[in-house]
């Protein structure tokens, strides 16, 4: 059996083993990380070996960690990050490249289409009825999007939101509230099969899934890393946040949302809690503006939006793709249902 993890801002993790009698056996590690002393190799080798197949990462890692000598160092990688590369190899989980992905960037629809296409396509991936896919969203209203399980009173002000133009959505994942004006945002949406990210824990499939957007704001010049359980962070603060909902065909939706440039000032009126918000993204006061992909790139948007795009395509060998018009109509028909509709905004109020 062969499993590979990718260690979110490290180094590729490789082991091979075999299952006799419900034990590993002949375990061997190797990657592209870095080790010292060289013979803790061997006692990392030694300690997975003999381990019930049934382990799982905090008992493999425990062990691991038990083995190494005092002093031992490891770069780029960790006890846990050897773990998943066992789990994954168990249960042959498929990496990136065993997946035809497409990449979709249609026309701007409102905010509840766009949340009614998250579902939509995350069903129709885990059905097996599309490839997985990576979608950036384009929109022609402003709203303040909460999550599913956010209050609706304790989060917004109506009648500041209201006054500013917002309107007030649910989205179908966890997480906080993200403020959606025009241009002021780029958001994503990944549509893909559970096995990819099979034997991770819950913590480590926010950081695999969002490793290529690292990549790309780090090739736009910005040091960006991940910061458990769901921001995504330059030097300056938070960046972005991410979240994700898991369904029970087998579809996984993760989706981020990164500021591009916001108003601090509307963000403060609209959330109640703006303020939190605010000093979440390290900044002090209320009337300055969130901007760190504006500020530290001096990109516009759109070139933002294509470097991801061209970074996530060599990664993968993803292709261009569109949503297809029994997919908009599906969506349509979920807005009227259940998107648009009170129950669903105010489920918790």
């Amino acid at each position: 059996m062969h499993g590979e993890y990718k260690v979110p801002g490290g180094k590729l993790v490789v082991v091979d083993l075999d299952n006799v009698n419900g034990r590993i056996s002949g375990f061997h590690l190797a990657g592209d990380f870095f080790l010292e002393p060289d013979s803790a190799l061997d006692d990392i080798d030694a300690a997975v070996n003999g381990l019930a197949v049934e382990s799982d990462v905090p008992t493999i890692a425990a062990a691991i960690r038990a083995a190494l000598p005092e002093g031992a160092q490891l770069l780029g990688f960790t006890p846990e990050s050897v773990a998943t590369a066992v789990r994954r190899a168990l249960i042959t989980a498929p990496g990136w490249k065993d997946f035809e992905w497409e990449v979709l960037h249609d026309k701007p629809v409102s905010p509840r289409m766009n949340l009614a296409l998250d579902e939509v396509l995350t069903t129709r991936v885990g059905d097996g009825r599309r490839r997985p896919s990576l979608r950036l969203w384009e929109w022609d209203e402003s709203a303040v999007v909460i999550g599913s399980f956010q209050s609706y009173r304790n989060e917004v002000d109506p009648a500041a939101a209201a006054r500013h133009g917002f309107d007030v959505v649910r989205r179908i994942s966890g997480g906080g509230a993200m403020l959606m004006a025009a241009n002021s945002i780029v958001t994503y949406s990944l549509y893909v099969p559970a096995s990819l990210v099979a034997g991770m824990t819950f913590a480590d499939s926010y950081a695999f899934l969002d490793d290529w957007v690292l990549q790309a704001l780090q090739s736009l010049g910005i040091d960006a890393t991940y910061q458990p359980l769901n921001d995504i962070a330059g030097p300056h603060g938070k960046i972005g946040g991410a979240a994700q909902k898991r369904l029970a065909n087998g579809g996984v939706l993760h989706h981020a949302t990164l500021s591009y440039d916001m108003d601090g000032q509307t963000l403060t009126e609209v959330l109640r809690i703006g303020r939190e918000k605010l000093s979440d993204k390290g900044t002090v006061s209320a009337a300055k503006r969130v901007d760190p992909l504006r500020s530290q790139t001096g990109l516009p948007r759109e070139q933002i939006i294509d470097r991801f795009i061209s970074t996530f395509s060599t990664l993968y060998g993803a292709e261009p793709g569109r949503i297809s018009d029994e997919e908009y109509a599906e969506a349509e028909a979920l807005v009227e249902s259940k998107f648009s509709s009170d129950a669903w905004l105010h489920r918790v109020p």
